[in-house]
């Protein structure tokens, strides 16, 4: 029996390519499905700034006759959406920003280029907002990004474009960066899976070097597909030497979970948090339970660190090191928060941002002897389900059971773990609130832990599964 269009573009990368060597499947006719998903649905949800239509279909047909001749790379044929903060040889690149408007690199991220080469077909770029500042996707130059479950609200950022595109099944396959949660906001906002991978496990773009706050990852619909998409990403590269020598290479099955030990923290003692959030975190938490894990709660000592300010610091430095002389030029056609980030950091001093170092260890000096006692440590990945589509960053009203949040860091969970950034993270999904609005946890692990991230998410995904469950649109 032929699979519906709608079937087609909920497969997986392990699903679709299991059938394109059966020959049950064509690469062809899977990018068909994409491309016909895309028109029906992406005029609503404004997740690409470009489609490469022909270009695909005739990268599709090649890898049809790859697979024919037994010559199939890993990713042979599959549809992946890289985002347009990631920069692409030769192809248009905007970094979300009309001063880019016009911009085409002349290399690759490493890790974009791993993927492509490994047979993915780069068949369109996904929203961003302006040089990925922001926890949703609205820019200058390409509008706002609507998430799949509710128009009105954002699918997160800064790689919502990914996390819309997943949901909606317009790409099987996305990338994100992370330094603040770019890839595992998207993923609970969503109802897909976004991995944060240790500092150093995947290279950076010679952009950002030595940036241990920004990790590029997978986004994808399943753990496995996120396993199968991190071994390709992993592992030494020149461009970048904080690379890792050192390959861990996730495998596609994992060992159950029984006995271990589950850390616990609904709120990571200082965050506001949403009551249907809260339901749903502890429905997930219960699922551990009836894994044969026992369940700590535990609080890391992070309250007193005033944690938005000293990651602000760090991040405004950093934007202000890269963006700062542009700012006098393009100011008035850019973001004004974005403008604020660069000002700011225009200010800080090294003393500045190597306080904010300081910081980051005393964090982990108060998580370490949790995740020496706890083999993961589990918790929301927001606060809230998600926010609107145009909300404000800047706004000083905005509110989570009933007390004024920080806009902008307040409702995102996701964020302190970049200041620990040799921990890894994986985002999956929790639930859907009464409104059917996405929820998500996270789960992080010791660091440079990557295998027992993906060995609890891999049990919580087969105990509580969710790709069944799909956006209205």
């Amino acid at each position: 029996m032929a699979l519906s269009v709608r079937e087609l573009c909920t497969l997986t990368a392990t699903q679709a390519i299991a059938a394109f060597k059966a020959g049950s499947l064509s690469p062809v006719a899977l990018m068909e499905a994409t491309l016909a998903r895309i028109e029906a649905v992406n005029p609503a949800l404004n997740a690409f700034t470009e489609v490469h239509a022909e270009r695909a279909l005739d990268q599709a047909r090649a890898a049809e006759m790859a697979y024919a001749r037994g010559e199939a790379r890993p990713l042979e044929g599959i549809p992946v959406a890289i985002k347009d903060f990631h920069p692409v040889a030769g192809e248009l690149t905007t970094f979300g920003s009309k001063a880019f408007a016009d911009h085409r690199p002349t290399r690759s991220a490493p890790t974009v280029a791993r993927l492509l080469d490994a047979g993915g077909i780069m068949h369109a770029r996904t929203t961003t907002p302006e040089f990925a500042y922001a926890p949703i996707t609205a820019s200058p130059l390409w509008g706002v990004t609507r998430n799949p479950w509710s128009l009105e609200h954002a699918p997160g950022g800064s790689s919502g474009g990914a996390g819309a595109a997943l949901a909606a099944g317009m790409t099987v396959l996305a990338d994100g960066t992370d330094a603040g949660g770019s890839v595992r906001i998207p993923a609970a906002a969503c109802h897909v899976v976004g991995y944060k991978p240790p500092f150093g496990r995947n290279p950076l773009d010679v952009d950002h070097p030595i940036e241990s706050l920004l990790h590029y990852g997978p986004m994808t619909r399943s753990v496995g597909d996120a396993a199968l998409t991190q071994n390709l990403m992993s592992g030494a590269h020149g461009d970048d030497m904080c690379s890792l020598r050192e390959r861990v290479v996730l495998p596609e099955s994992h060992a159950p979970i029984e006995g271990w030990t589950v850390g616990f923290s609904m709120d990571l003692g200082m965050f506001e948090i949403d009551p249907e959030v809260a339901r749903n975190t502890e429905a997930a938490v219960e699922v551990f339970c009836r894994l044969g894990c026992t369940i700590r709660e535990v609080t890391p000592d992070w309250a007193g660190f005033d944690l938005p300010h000293p990651y602000l610091r760090y991040w405004e430095g950093m934007a202000a090191s890269s963006l700062g002389g542009m700012v006098d030029e393009w100011r008035d056609e850019m973001d004004p928060y974005m403008v604020g980030i660069i000002e700011n950091g225009r200010a800080h001093t090294a003393g500045t941002l190597y306080r904010c170092n300081i910081v980051r260890g005393a964090m982990y000096r108060s998580l370490a002897p949790i995740l020496d006692e706890c083999d993961v440590l589990v918790c929301p990945s927001l606060a809230v389900p998600t926010v609107a589509a145009e909300h404000d960053c800047g706004a000083e009203d905005f509110r989570v059971n009933g007390k004024p949040i920080h806009a902008y860091l307040g409702w995102n969970l996701c964020y302190p773990f970049n200041m620990v950034s040799q921990c890894p993270v994986i985002a999956v999904p929790s639930g859907l609130s009464s409104a059917g609005l996405p929820t998500g946890i996270q789960i992080v692990g010791r660091t440079y832990d990557d295998l027992s991230v993906f060995q609890a998410a891999a049990a919580y995904e087969a105990a509580n599964p969710w790709r069944d469950v799909l956006p209205p649109l």
